[in-house]
This record gives C-alpha cells, structure tokens and sequence, in this order.
C-alpha cells in the first residue's frame, strides 16, 4: 500500500485497512479543520486502487474491516463507489465492513437509488460529521450545510441502510455560545438519532505551526474565546442531558477529550451525567486528562 500523507482515520478504525479513494477533502474550508490544509482535492486513478486491493490481497488476505480515506471519498460517484465495493468484497473473502467519512453535501448530491445501491454493495458505516447544531455556528465555521440539510442527509443514509456514526465538536462556539451549541446540538442528534454518537474537543493549532487558527479570523459580531477544561466537560454534560436518542452508542474517549466517558443512550444516560456530576462537583482539574496526553 502506498500512502499520501498525512493520513488520518477515525479511532475506531485503528484494526482496519485503509484504501485512499480520494486524496485530500473536496470542501476544505472548515474553519475548525486542518487535517488537509495544503493538500489538493484529487480522485486516485482507477489502476492504482486495483493495485492496492491485489496488494492487500496478498499480504493482508483475513482483512474484516476497510475503511476508505481521505476525507470524503462519497465525493466519488456512486458507480465508482459501488466498483470499489465490489472489487474489494471479490479479494477479501473475510471483509465484514466497509466504512468512510461522509458529509452532508455529498450526501445530498446523491439519489436514494444511488444511495442505496452503494449500501448494496457492501458500504455500510458512515462517518458523518455534524459538528454543531447551531446555525450561527455552522455558518462562522464554513461548515456548507445548515441543521436542516444535515438531518436530511442523515435521513437519506438511513434509509439507504447505512448506520451512522456521528461526530460533534465540543468547544466549536467558544466560551459566549457554549450552553446554546450544547442544547441545539443535543437536539439535531435527536432528531438524527443514529447508532453511534462521538463527542470530540476543538485542538487549537499552536501560533509556530505557520498560520493564525481560523476561528478566529472569521469576522463575526462576537469574539471566539477558547473554553477551559472544566467549561468543556460542562459543555459535554449539557450535551449529554439533552439527548433523546432511542438507541445510541455515545462515547467521549477520544484523544481531543479532557473526559473519556461512554454508554448506551437512554440506558446508560443517568451514569454518565453522575460522573459528569462528580468531576463537575470537585472543581479540579486533577481528575482530567492531562494536556501533554491529548491529541488528535
């Protein structure tokens, strides 16, 4: 397998093999995101991926699990997509899954009969970035798509037989809109209610790493101001109370987070608000995780 870095893939994809579709993000210009800032938008060419796949036949021939990079690859169409599905289910007997990012613009660009026949072919988990479900928010980030679009993107997944696995940004609002980006983003995930819900926290890039952070160049009415650790397992609890899902996995141990907690919506949702509660309570941040432990 030969890779274009840098190469980025969701924690839960950590055992899976990774196929580069596409190189780079076709929207990139979220202000919160720089896992692709200076690497163009491109398709791989078809014989490269067979290339790989024979590739991974060879060496890797038991893969369960595939996970197709870079940042969007359901900016493809739907017949290379089903091609890709196909050509990979015929060379790993063993594969279970396979899964990628997906945003709701590419989503919307896609017929339900598109849809449905790349879930027939063998895609199935849907990596869907909802980030916030406060317009004002949406907009400063350039995220390109409003709540409503987001939940009829979702909508549309759902009912080609994808599952989702959703993805909020703690922090995304700064320290002025924290309680509103928590109660609205609670509330578009209900209304989403997928099957997997991940809260992850905003990483502000260091000033030596070449650039100002964007948030921060976006001209809007109310500075941005980053939130302290507390604030953000305050948001978290917020998030957290407001959810309505009728059975989701969600879980907060990602790398970004300063507090890993996980459970099963609504019946685990009681446990995690008490530990919530307990951290809150004690006002220390010596039951956090450190900052040299987190990353992206």
């Amino acid at each position: 397998m030969q890779y274009d870095l840098p190469l980025w893939r969701p924690p839960s994809e950590g055992r899976s093999l990774i196929l580069q579709a596409t190189l780079g993000c076709s929207h990139n210009r979220c202000t919160f995101c720089h896992m692709y800032v200076g690497k163009r938008f491109r398709v791989r060419p078809w014989d490269d991926l067979l290339a790989d796949m024979d590739s991974a036949a060879r060496r890797h021939p038991h893969t369960r699990k595939v996970f197709l990079a870079d940042g969007d690859p359901m900016a493809l169409g739907a017949s290379r997509l089903v091609d890709i599905a196909t050509e990979l289910r015929q060379r790993l007997p063993a594969l279970e899954r396979i899964s990628t990012y997906a945003t709701p613009q590419n989503l919307l660009r896609k017929s339900p009969r598109q849809l449905r026949r790349i879930r027939e072919a063998g895609l199935e988990l849907l990596y869907f970035g909802v980030e916030s479900g406060d317009p004002q928010v949406l907009r400063r980030v350039q995220k390109g798509a409003t709540p409503d679009q987001i939940v009829k993107a979702a909508g549309r997944a759902h009912e080609a037989g994808f599952r989702l696995s959703c993805t909020v940004l703690l922090g995304l609002a700064g320290r002025e809109g924290s309680l509103r980006h928590a109660r609205q983003t609670a509330e578009l995930l209900s209304r989403i209610d997928p099957a997997f819900a991940s809260a992850l926290s905003i990483m502000i890039p260091e000033p030596d790493e070449g650039r100002d952070y964007p948030l921060r160049e976006v001209p809007v009415d109310t500075p941005w101001r980053e939130m302290r650790p507390l604030e953000l397992v305050a948001e978290l609890r917020e998030l957290v109370a407001g959810l309505e899902c009728t059975d989701t996995v969600f879980r907060s141990n990602h790398a970004s987070n300063y507090l890993p907690i996980g459970g099963r919506l609504p019946r685990e949702k009681g446990a995690m608000l008490a530990l919530m509660d307990q951290v809150l309570d004690s006002a220390s941040e010596d039951l956090l995780r450190p900052e040299w432990m987190r990353g992206l």
